[in-house]
C-alpha cells in the first residue's frame, strides 16, 4: 500500500453544524489507515473559529494532528478548500463535507489507488442520509447529485471518470502545483444559491495539464452525507437543477463544451430516459412514487436546461465571471516542526 501521507480538508462555515463538524471529524479520527493530519477551514465565522480552535483542542489524542484555520480567501467553499491544500503537508489532500461521515476504509481505498503514479485524484461513493429515515418516494436516484450524492449512471467498481465529485475525493497535491486551485465564483460562494461544478472545472484543467493523468472513482471509498429536511422538498431540487445549469454554463466558458458537457450528453441522453420509463413502468404497476419521479426527472432538466441558458447569456455579457487562483504554496520544511496538536493558525 502507498505510505504517501494524506492530509485531510473539512470545510466548515455554521455554529448550526457544530455536531456534524464533530462526527466528521470523529469519522477521519477512525480510519483504518489514518490520516497525517485534518485542517479544519472555517469560512470567516470568527465564533466558529475560536470555539474550534479550544474545544477540538481539548480533545486530541497524542501523536495527532488537527489544525484550525481561517479561510484566506473570499467567502466559499472553493476559497476555503484552496487554503485547506496551502496549508496541507501530505502529498495527497482529501476533502470531506462538514455534514458528512466517511467509512472505516474510506482513506486505504484512495491510497492504495495512488499506488499507480499516474493516478492524480480519486473520488469515492457518496450515500444519502436522509433526515426523515427514507428517500422521498417521488425522488428519482438519478438526481442524487442534487443532494451532494454519488447518482445512479456512475459505472460502479474504480473506474476512470472525467471528474471526482468534491465531497468525497482526493488529489494528489502537486496536482494543485501545476494547475492552481479551485475557481471562485463557479461553486458555492456564502449566499443562498446552490452553486456546484468547481471541482469539474478543475478536474478538466487537470487532464488538459497533464493528457496522462488518471481519474478514479472508487466506489469502495464510501461516506454518508446528511440529507437536512428542507433538502427533501421539491422546490429545493428545483433551485437545485436551475443553479447546477447556471455552473455548468461557467464550466463550458472555461474548458469549452466539448469537455465542460461531455459526461452530461451521455447523462441525459441515455441515463435520464431510462429513469423517465422505469418511473413510468413503476407507475404502470402501482408502485408509489413511479409517476413523481419521471415528473421529478423531467422537471429537472427542464430547470438545468434554463439555468444553463441564462448562464450561457450573462457569461456572453460578461455578467458572470470567476477567477483561477494560481499554483498553490506548498509549507516549508519547517512547518511540521513540533509537537503534533490542535490549534488555530492565522491566514
Amino acid at each position: 500500500m502507498s505510505h504517501l501521507d494524506i492530509s485531510v480538508v473539512i470545510c466548515v462555515y455554521t455554529e448550526d453544524r457544530w455536531e456534524d463538524i464533530l462526527a466528521a471529524v470523529d469519522s477521519v479520527r477512525r480510519q483504518s489507515r489514518p490520516a497525517a493530519e485534518t485542517l479544519l477551514v472555517v469560512d470567516h465565522n470568527p465564533a466558529l473559529l475560536e470555539r474550534l480552535g479550544e474545544e477540538v483542542g481539548a480533545n486530541t489524542t497524542p501523536g495527532e494532528e488537527v489544525r484550525v484555520l481561517a479561510n484566506a480567501g473570499p467567502r466559499g467553499l472553493s476559497a476555503g478548500r484552496n487554503t485547506g491544500v496551502a496549508a496541507a503537508r501530505g502529498e495527497i489532500v482529501a476533502f470531506l463535507d462538514d455534514d458528512a461521515v466517511a467509512e472505516r476504509d474510506w482513506l486505504r481505498y484512495f491510497a492504495e489507488a495512488y499506488e499507480d503514479p499516474r493516478v492524480m485524484a480519486v473520488g469515492g461513493r457518496t450515500v444519502p442520509a436522509w433526515a426523515s429515515g427514507r428517500r422521498p418516494h417521488w425522488f428519482p436516484e438519478e438526481f442524487d447529485w442534487v443532494v451532494g450524492c454519488t447518482y445512479r449512471g456512475l459505472p460502479p467498481g474504480r473506474v476512470r471518470v472525467r471528474n471526482v465529485l468534491g465531497g468525497n475525493a482526493s488529489f494528489r497535491t502537486s496536482a494543485f502545483e501545476v494547475v492552481g486551485g479551485f475557481a471562485t465564483g463557479i461553486g458555492r460562494d456564502g449566499d443562498k444559491r446552490p452553486l456546484g461544478c468547481e471541482e469539474t472545472e478543475l478536474c478538466i484543467r487537470l487532464t488538459r495539464a497533464l493528457p496522462d493523468a488518471v481519474l478514479l472513482i472508487d466506489d469502495r471509498s464510501v461516506i454518508h452525507h446528511k440529507v437536512p429536511a428542507a433538502r427533501e422538498r421539491f422546490g429545493y431540487f428545483r433551485t437545485r437543477a436551475y443553479a447546477e445549469g447556471l455552473s455548468k454554463a461557467l464550466v463550458a466558458r472555461s474548458v469549452g463544451m466539448g469537455k465542460g458537457l461531455e459526461s452530461e450528453r451521455r447523462y441525459t441522453t441515455r441515463v435520464l430516459p431510462a429513469g423517465v420509463a422505469r418511473g413510468l413502468r413503476d407507475a404502470a404497476l402501482g408502485r408509489p412514487g413511479g409517476a413523481g419521479r419521471a415528473g421529478a426527472i423531467v422537471a429537472g432538466v427542464a430547470a438545468a436546461a434554463g439555468g444553463y441558458v441564462l448562464g450561457t447569456l450573462r457569461a456572453r455579457r460578461g455578467g458572470a465571471t470567476f477567477s483561477v487562483p494560481g499554483p498553490a504554496p506548498r509549507p516549508g520544511p519547517a512547518a511540521g516542526a513540533g509537537r503534533p496538536r490542535a490549534r488555530e493558525e492565522a491566514p
